[in-house]
């Protein structure tokens, strides 16, 4: 693989794990001049340096706590299983360390609060990693919004599934690990849904199939607001992959397909990307055609390292501050969701907020 020279300015950053999304990151990220690929870890040395010499990678460490001293990385992409990503982003917060986290953030709420508090504390920043929220379709369609395209938002449904291959040796079906179809596949949904209704909602009534493992295979739920605003939420690890949403309101709607990564066409590109939609129609009455709003397109991966170089290099913490209320917002409601489908009953959300400096 051939990748850039390190531009004195680019965010040097180390990859905590080896894992196949790691490499893919890697891989996309890689020629990107706003970032160096520092350094690379993994319980595993002989892994560790495979893996950069894959991606051309100069250093590599046989322990995470070892990335986490080297004076050579700015900041960590953190893709562990679920269960980790607390401990290893407050540990890297506290070696001084800002932290790309894949999603989900955390598996519960209180875990999401103690990891954007050391990041307070350390004066580090850390973010929680959708690639579909740094796609030009993304940042289209927050405009849309934003512009009244479609009057004020009343109503959201939005789902993603997808089918698992070998349950048994899957990370996904380890409850223990964080699994399970509504923290693996419902965070992008939910993370939809808040970037449409701008807030958390009040209640939660949600229902699971579940496997033996104890971990859910599918999960829905209805989203509630006081002010009467409304949304539904969908996700599955046994069905056919579909990823859609539509956003209904006063006056029009829109649909997206909210793809992490994406191309020109439906053929030819070497991993596979797809073509994702995005269809606006203004207006309430039947007639009305949608029309296609096409942006830019490429690897959600580099988009979310690019954003993230740049909000460190500018110290933009309040943008930081509004990615982690939608943070928040998203754990207080997936792990509402989770509690309501355990219970089979309405269960209200925890309304947190993030931290303000003195």
């Amino acid at each position: 693989m051939t990748t850039h020279a390190p531009d004195t300015h680019a965010l040097h950053i180390g990859i905590l794990g080896c894992a196949n999304i790691a490499r893919q990151f890697a891989r996309d990220v890689a020629p990107s001049p706003a970032v160096h690929l520092a350094a690379v870890a993994s319980r595993d040395a002989a892994k560790a340096r495979d893996f950069a010499s894959t991606f051309d990678i100069a250093r590599s460490h046989g322990r995470y706590e070892a990335l986490l001293a080297d004076d050579e990385v700015q900041a960590i992409y953190l893709p562990l299983p679920n269960s980790l990503h607390a401990e290893w982003a407050i540990r890297a917060a506290q070696a001084g360390k800002h932290v790309l986290c894949e999603k989900p953030l955390s598996v519960g709420l209180a875990q999401a609060q103690a990891m954007f508090a050391a990041a307070r504390t350390h004066g580090v920043m850390l973010l929680e990693a959708y690639p579909y929220w740094f796609q030009p379709q993304t940042g289209a369609m927050v405009k849309l919004l934003d512009e009244g395209a479609i009057g004020s938002v009343r109503t959201v449904q939005a789902s993603f599934g997808f089918t698992l291959g070998i349950l048994q040796t899957n990370i996904r079906m380890v409850p223990e690990l964080g699994g399970g179809a509504l923290l693996d596949a419902g965070s992008y949904p939910m993370s939809l849904i808040r970037l449409a209704m701008g807030s958390a909602p009040q209640r939660v009534l949600a229902q699971s199939r579940w496997d033996a493992s104890g971990v859910d295979i599918a999960t829905v739920a209805t989203l509630l607001w006081d002010d009467g605003r409304n949304a539904q939420l969908s996700c599955s690890m046994d069905t056919a992959t579909h990823r859609r949403a539509m956003i209904i309101g006063s006056a029009g709607a829109i649909e997206t397909e909210y793809l992490n990564h994406t191309s020109q066409g439906p053929t030819g590109h070497p991993h596979g990307y797809q073509p994702s939609q995005l269809r606006l129609r203004r207006g309430t009455g039947n007639p009305i055609a949608y029309e296609s709003i096409v942006t830019g397109v490429g690897s959600g991966f580099r988009f979310a390292a690019e954003a993230f170089a740049k909000v460190v290099a500018e110290r933009d913490f309040a943008a930081i501050e509004r990615a982690a209320q939608a943070s928040l917002d998203i754990a207080a409601t997936l792990e509402a969701i989770a509690v309501s489908a355990r219970g089979g009953c309405e269960v209200e959300v925890a309304q947190p907020t993030v931290p303000r400096a003195c």
